[in-house]
Parts: structure tokens; C-alpha cells; sequence
């Protein structure tokens, strides 16, 4: 393969998290985007692509064909009928990666060819720098082939490794952890407008507010419940309002969520 700074990236599928890996990769200077390709019909997507750089192929093939790292970021439905079209061009001396949600190691390994397999599961977070994604190795990938993961996916915000079986519970964690938290900036939001507030005021604290506090959870080395504890003071607001959310069932309800769409996600793989 080519040297680190000189590999060519390709993207099988040219959706939204497709472009959100190619431009943050571009942005943070890891590759430049004259070293990234895909290949799409629709010139909407095209479009997207190729105005940032990005080259645009009409077909799959020369995608391949052009690449050193393949990132299949294609619908899981789809994923057998596209690598089974492409394994011909599929030798291992290409490293191919699926961010296709539910595809097992073993599957892809059946339908590519071969083993040198990497498996993301990012989140949407990505189109702002701010990814959540855990990566598992597949039986020929190298420590090297880990590394280079490890940066492409750094660029877009955070990478984890983990076995595959822990995957279903990442899927309901932070691959739909997002959903779960809009939802509480939204009611916050609303909280706030009940209380008197501006609707852009009360959006903009809710949002700012949970930044923050992810922040102060990632660093401050303080467990969550120690960070709780600091912020609700004797007889105060806060604990007034974490007795409402007690009540609530707030926190088995984030709980049951995180666990229903594990099972959900085990379901569908």
C-alpha cells in the first residue's frame, strides 16, 4: 500500500455519512481530497462531492480501481449485491472498511473475498467533527491497517476499538444516542419557553448546555454522578429539578432506550 501520507481513500456509496468522513479527512489535512474518490448517477451528490475537491467517478470500479482504503457506506440491504459485483477487484492488497450498520465481520469477509477487513460503526455527529465511532478488526487487518483507521476516523472525532459482539450495544448507544439527546435539548428547550424564555434563547442554553456538560463529563476525569453532585447544592434549583426527573423515570428511560435498540439492532443483523 502507499505511504501514509500519499494513500487514496474511496467511498462505495456517496450519502451523507460518506461525505461527512470525506470532508472531515479533507478539513483536518490528513489527505487531501484530490486523493479521495466516489462514484454516484444523481449530480445533486455528485455536486456535493466535487465541490471540495472530491473526484467523482461515474461508476463503482474505477472507485476501486483508484483506491488503497475502500469505505463502504452504502445501505445494509444493498451491501451482498455490491460486494459481491466488486470482489473480482477486491485483492487484499486493498483495506476495505464497512460503516454499513448490522453487516457482520463474517458476512462481508464471505461476499469480498477475503479478510483484511476493518468494521466502523460512526455516528452522525461526524458532519461536525464530533463523531462517536467504534471500530473491530477483521482477521487480516494489520496493526498498520488499525492505525491508519484509528486517523481517518480521529478526524472526524472519536474511535474506539471493541470486539464485534459488543457492536448491537454500540448501535444503541451512540449510533442512536444522538436521536435521544435532540429530543432532551428540544424539551429543555420547551422547559425554558414554559418558564418565560425567548425561543432562540432557551434552543441556544439547552444546546450549549449539553455541550458543555459532555465536555465537563470527557474532561474532567470526574464521574458523572461526582459532576451531579457538585452542580446541586442543599435545598437548591438543581436539586429540585433532579427530583423531577427522578420522578420522571428519566434515567431508566434513557437506560431502556440504549437497551431497546441494541435489541432491535441484533434483530435486524
Amino acid at each position: 500500500m502507499a505511504a501514509a501520507e500519499t494513500f487514496n481513500l474511496g467511498f462505495i456509496g456517496a450519502g451523507k455519512m460518506a461525505e461527512s468522513i470525506a470532508r472531515g479527512v479533507s478539513k483536518s489535512g490528513l489527505l487531501p481530497p484530490s486523493h479521495i474518490s466516489t462514484a454516484h448517477r444523481s449530480q445533486h451528490r455528485r455536486d456535493a462531492f466535487s465541490s471540495f475537491g472530491v473526484k467523482v467517478f461515474h461508476h463503482n470500479t474505477k472507485v476501486v480501481e483508484a483506491s488503497d482504503v475502500i469505505i463502504l457506506s452504502v445501505k445494509p440491504q444493498v451491501v451482498k449485491e455490491v460486494l459481491l459485483e466488486l470482489s473480482p477487484l477486491l485483492s487484499e492488497d486493498k483495506l476495505l472498511v464497512s460503516v454499513a450498520a448490522g453487516i457482520k465481520l463474517k458476512d462481508l469477509q464471505e461476499w469480498a473475498g477475503h479478510g483484511r477487513l476493518i468494521r466502523v460503526i460512526p455516528n452522525t455527529p461526524s458532519a461536525v467533527g464530533e463523531a462517536a465511532s467504534v471500530m473491530t478488526l477483521g482477521e487480516k487487518a494489520s496493526k498498520e491497517d488499525e492505525k491508519r483507521i484509528a486517523s481517518l476516523f480521529g478526524a472526524i472525532g472519536k474511535i474506539w476499538i471493541a470486539n464485534e459482539k459488543c457492536f448491537d450495544a454500540v448501535t444503541g448507544l451512540s449510533g442512536s444516542g444522538p436521536a435521544y439527546i435532540y429530543i432532551a435539548i428540544e424539551a429543555m428547550a420547551d422547559g425554558g419557553v414554559a418558564a418565560g424564555l425567548p425561543r432562540d434563547l432557551a434552543f441556544n442554553l439547552a444546546s450549549q448546555t449539553v455541550l458543555g456538560a459532555a465536555a465537563m463529563a470527557m474532561k474532567s476525569g470526574k464521574h458523572p454522578a461526582q459532576l451531579k453532585d457538585e452542580v446541586a447544592s442543599p435545598a437548591g434549583t438543581t436539586i429540585a429539578g433532579v427530583r423531577e426527573l427522578e420522578n420522571g423515570g428519566f434515567r431508566a428511560a434513557l437506560i431502556n432506550a440504549v437497551v431497546a435498540a441494541a435489541n432491535r439492532s441484533s434483530t435486524l443483523s
